[in-house]
């Protein structure tokens, strides 16, 4: 173990800041250097030339972490070199491969060009704060993307601190996000007559992905990662999911789990089977080479064009080359929002016709039921006035016309107060 150097440091004022100076060993592109450090501790609040009790105390710790940091220069990294060299690595081993891609654009985007030259140990809180607002300022990013890049920050310091390259508490803790981002989008869900009208003009194999997941509500990468040897019995196991070509566990320990498939489903699939072939194993759904059929390219290539067509000749938008008038989107067909609008169709479809939320949960295969009821349960104007006129008639009838007209029901639908 190297040698701790001891020193004491000295504390001074320039341009109406107290300052202490030191020593720090760093490894800056692969050599050791012994460096002499001047680190702004505070303003200068008194008269007299001895600094205040509080920056000497605060000037000892940073000297006392500086000798720590000494007999370990290996670990004194800026934050970009620990993001890159030891962050990432580690993400990349115990995250799934589309959370580490949120994370490298969270860092690309927002945080790189703010921080990356700054001294991992040296960063506070207030620091944390600048990037927040600075990344906040344009005006541009929602609040949940916000919370995400404060996420981000605050994952980043819990490591370091669990491995030895920051020291304190973690500085993004107290930090917060401007109230004055834009909140979030509100999300969609496909009704039913949507769906139908979907499934009515979608060809396949683009029309049975779409069913599966609009009445199994699959996620999109466990609708890639399906196989046939997973239906069985009317039911869909879900086992895997595949996002970009890598393999993994579905999204969390409770989305492994039988899914239940309705008859319109199941016809469905047996169709597609015997156009397949009747395969008993490998992908359900699959390309020319017989992989997993990738969801970008069914998008692209046969559902967007069928639901963007001509309202004079109902021809879609890429067979109108040789019609006599010029193109004119036919607006009665949906538009397309996402696959997973389809999911929340599912469970907001379930819960207009009856269905208690507990019980949508287990087909959604979701944690708890507070995340079902939130975002996976959306009402549409006319069951909001349903739901009223459904109040309305449960009410007495015990106000009479002329009784509102004349003031008269105060004394009969109030009782008096002494």
């Amino acid at each position: 173990m190297r040698r701790k150097r001891q020193q004491n440091g000295s504390i001074f004022k320039a341009r109406g800041n107290w300052y202490v100076r030191y020593f720090e060993d760093r490894v800056v592109d692969g050599q050791l250097r012994h460096d002499r450090i001047a680190r702004q501790i505070g303003p200068v609040t008194t008269r007299g030339k001895r600094p205040p009790r509080k920056i000497e105390d605060e000037a000892r710790e940073i000297v006392a972490a500086a000798t720590v940091t000494n007999a370990n220069p290996e670990r004194v990294l800026t934050i970009g070199e620990f993001v890159q060299r030891v962050y990432f690595p580690h993400t990349e081993k115990f995250k799934r491969p589309s959370t580490l891609k949120g994370y490298r654009d969270i860092w690309g985007n927002h945080l790189e060009a703010r921080c990356a030259g700054d001294w991992l140990k040296d960063v506070r809180t207030f620091h944390v704060q600048r990037w927040l607002d600075s990344i906040a300022s344009p005006g541009t990013l929602s609040r949940n993307t916000l919370k995400h890049v404060k996420t981000f920050i605050s994952a980043v310091f819990k490591l370091a601190k669990q491995q030895g390259y920051y020291a304190g508490e973690n500085p993004a803790r107290d930090t917060a996000t401007s109230p004055k981002a834009a909140a979030p989008q509100e999300t969609y869900a496909y009704d039913l007559a949507e769906i139908q009208q979907m499934l009515s003009v979608m060809p396949d194999p683009a029309a049975t992905i779409f069913a599966v997941a609009a009445f199994a509500g699959l996620r999109r990468g466990e609708l890639q990662g399906l196989r046939w040897e997973d239906y069985e019995g009317g039911q869909i196991l879900v086992s895997r999911a595949i996002w970009e070509g890598h393999v993994n566990d579905p999204k969390t320990g409770r989305s492994k789990g039988a899914v239940p498939v309705i008859k319109h489903v199941a016809e469905r699939l047996e169709f597609h089977r015997t156009r397949c072939g009747n395969p008993e194993i490998g992908p359900m759904f699959r390309n020319a080479r017989g992989k997993p059929v990738c969801l970008n390219n069914v998008l692209g290539r046969q559902i967007l064009p069928a639901l963007k067509r001509c309202e004079h000749c109902g021809k879609a938008e890429d067979q109108h080359a040789e019609a006599n008038h010029v193109f004119k989107l036919d607006e009665k067909f949906p538009k397309w929002r996402g696959w997973h609008a389809a999911r929340r169709g599912l469970g907001s479809n379930l819960y207009a016709l009856g269905v208690p939320e507990k019980v949508i949960q287990q087909i959604l295969r979701h944690a708890n039921v507070s995340t079902t009821s939130t975002y996976y349960i959306k009402t549409v104007p006319a069951q909001v006035t349903d739901a009223m006129e459904k109040l309305q008639q449960a009410l007495p009838e015990v106000l009479s016309g002329n009784e509102v007209a004349t003031g008269t029901w105060q004394a009969t639908a109030s009782p008096a107060v002494n």
